[in-house]
């Protein structure tokens, strides 16, 4: 890996495009090196996860909504849609978009935390329904995503946007087009242009996750991978794109990160270095915001130490600044308190979500959300005992670069009535590649079996997991089949219309 310090510059010293990040980016999109085996495994992993979490969120409103707004743009050839046949095709971007969505809403595939945040696995909706589109084989396919992994990963790695509120999309937007770039092996001028009006356009505020959180948050990043279509396509009819985006002297850096004096150190592979990044990423067991996972994991282990948890009577999340200042009581965000919160800020309030997770020694991606359920009043109450404290050795474990030292949990202090004290901790949830049951290819076919029951037959099921399993050597008409279909009676229609399917009155 070769660290590449990106900085700003004044119009008047004239930037050359091969010093420009974004043109770097290209470079190392183009590069013919092959996918190593286990990144190949890896992938097919992620396509796996992302069907499981799609299926177990194909009918939820958001979803059915996105799917609604695909449907109103048939297209031939096109790109196919969760839950239905491969012979129902939409317009590439617009498949990215339902597809990304129903992905992303349940808060419940894959993960990376660095410098800045990221799902990565939100790549795959964008590239997968450019490549059913153009005709792209398997290996086509598994390039192009290994390369989308890489730029997104590296970025997170090196550049912070969430310290100046910038949403973490705006790294997806620029990996997602550089991994379409690779798949369909454009030059490097098409993918420069392509990353920069990718980043340009998917710039925005992390609103979308503070506060009283909306459907927006699913609907964020699939919007991001629909950008990404587009300055793709954009590009290709022979329009350019502002730049340099990140350096210039009005650009990224001199106005919405760190000004004109910082300078960040964004990680690349080299020419002929395999593109591993997808390695260093996790997924999740348990649909809620990744640095919830550990914590749910420990308190599944502290719950029958604890006992009857109506005699709590505090406890106190030691953690990172991170897990304190954006979940936890130090973002000082009443509506993580409170029962009628929506879903998608419940996902982010681990003092809900601890106190679910020691109530019931569990979690489960429904049933734990519920209105019901988080208006249980021994749930309200023990939810209002939990407080988050920042330790600045779990904020440096969670920045650190070595990966077995690397922590996304905390340590817990409960404090009962009685004045006993009950404390553990830790660092990585159990499915974490370092954790006490790491994730592997029976843990993925697991989850989506479980998730895609009652939604997808066996047989389907099994058909698309087959294809998963010989993934560099699918045709171009296998990738196209590379989804599943829902069915016929588990789809949702929707109740309401928008301006593409509008009915008219009159």
């Amino acid at each position: 890996m070769k660290l590449h310090t990106v900085r700003t510059y004044k119009s008047a010293e004239k930037l050359a495009r091969n010093d420009q990040l974004a043109w770097k980016i290209a470079e190392m999109a183009v590069d013919p090196v092959g996918v190593d085996a286990d990144v190949v495994e890896m992938i097919g992993n992620r396509i796996i996860d992302n069907a499981a979490v799609a299926a177990a969120s194909v009918n939820r409103r958001p979803v059915v909504s996105a799917r609604s707004q695909a449907l109103a743009h048939p297209f031939t050839p096109g790109a196919t849609v969760f839950g239905l046949p491969a012979s129902t095709r939409v317009s590439p971007e617009w498949a990215a978009w339902a597809n990304g969505t129903a992905v992303r809403e349940l808060d419940y595939h894959d993960t990376f935390l660095a410098a800045d945040y990221s799902h990565p696995a939100d790549n795959i909706p964008a590239v997968l329904a450019v490549a059913q589109h153009c005709g792209l084989n398997g290996h086509d396919l598994v390039r192009g995503l290994a390369t989308a992994y890489e730029v997104q990963v590296n970025l997170v790695k090196g550049i912070c946007l969430h310290e100046h509120k910038i949403d973490h999309i705006a790294h997806l937007g620029v990996a997602a087009a550089a991994g379409i770039g690779t798949a369909l092996k454009l030059p490097v001028e098409t993918i420069y242009q392509a990353v920069q009006q990718a980043l340009h356009v998917t710039t925005t505020t992390r609103q979308s996750r503070k506060g009283e959180i909306s459907s927006w948050k699913a609907f964020a990043p699939s919007f991001a991978g629909k950008m990404a279509v587009e300055s793709v396509d954009r590009v290709l009819r022979g329009e350019g794109a502002p730049s340099p985006a990140w350096e210039g002297e009005d650009g990224f850096i001199a106005y919405l990160l760190s000004g004109p004096k910082a300078e960040y150190k964004v990680p690349l592979p080299e020419k002929g270095e395999s593109k591993r990044a997808i390695m260093d990423t996790y997924t999740k067991e348990h649909s809620a915001e990744y640095q919830s996972q550990a914590l749910i994991d420990l308190a599944r282990r502290m719950k029958p130490k604890v006992g009857d948890v109506s005699k709590v009577k505090s406890i106190v999340i030691h953690t990172s600044h991170h897990t304190h200042y954006v979940i936890g009581t130090g973002a000082n965000d009443p509506q993580k308190m409170d029962p009628k919160a929506s879903r998608e800020t419940l996902d982010h309030s681990i003092m809900y979500i601890f106190a679910v997770a020691l109530e019931d020694g569990g979690w489960h991606h429904v049933d734990s959300y519920t209105p019901e359920r988080a208006n249980r009043p021994s749930t309200v109450a023990l939810w209002h005992k939990v407080s988050t404290v920042e330790d600045a050795e779990w904020t440096r474990r969670y920045h650190t670069h070595d990966p077995k030292e690397k922590a996304f949990g905390g340590r817990v202090v409960i404090t009962l009535e009685d004045g006993t004290v009950i404390e553990d901790e830790m660092a990585v949830a159990d499915a974490h590649p370092y954790g006490a049951r790491p994730f592997v290819r029976e843990n993925y076919v697991a989850k989506f079996r479980m998730l895609a029951k009652g939604v997808v037959s066996d047989a389907e099921q099994n058909r698309f997991l087959a294809l998963v399993d010989n993934l560099t050597s699918l045709t171009a008409q296998q990738v196209v089949e590379l989804n599943f279909t829902a069915d016929a009676t588990a789809l949702t229609v929707p109740a309401e219309h928008g301006l593409f399917d509008w009915k008219r009155t009159a």
